[in-house]
């Protein structure tokens, strides 16, 4: 995941992910990553947007649910959403997204476990 990912090491936004299965893709994970300060600085540990997505491929160790739920493939999509402007804070825009899913689907996408 390191290799191909080239989300921004220091930015914040969006990212979400869809699976390629038996030909139907389907979105399946809405994440976002970092914070909006008082100040109007933004707080990021470590490295960002690219960090949050290689670190929760380890995390969820997408190869084991690739096997087991017969995924040919995963696209992850990301989106920095406070680099210029209108700017707009990564939780309340995937709050927005995940409204979305909700209102078509009446769940939530099926690797988010609560929101």
């Amino acid at each position: 995941m390191k290799v191909v990912c080239n989300a921004p090491e220091e930015g914040i936004g969006v990212y979400i992910i869809y699976r390629l299965s038996h030909g139907n893709v389907d979105l399946v994970f809405i994440g976002s990553y970092g914070k909006v300060k008082q100040s109007l600085s933004l707080e990021i540990t470590e490295k960002g947007l690219l960090r949050e997505i290689t670190q929760r491929s380890k995390l969820n160790d997408w190869k084991i649910k690739m096997l087991a739920e017969g995924i040919d493939a995963l696209d992850i999509y990301w989106y920095e959403t406070f680099d210029k402007e209108p700017y707009d804070i990564p939780s309340t825009i995937k709050g927005v997204i995940m409204q979305r899913y909700f209102d078509v689907h009446r769940s939530i996408p099926p690797w988010n476990n609560k929101f």
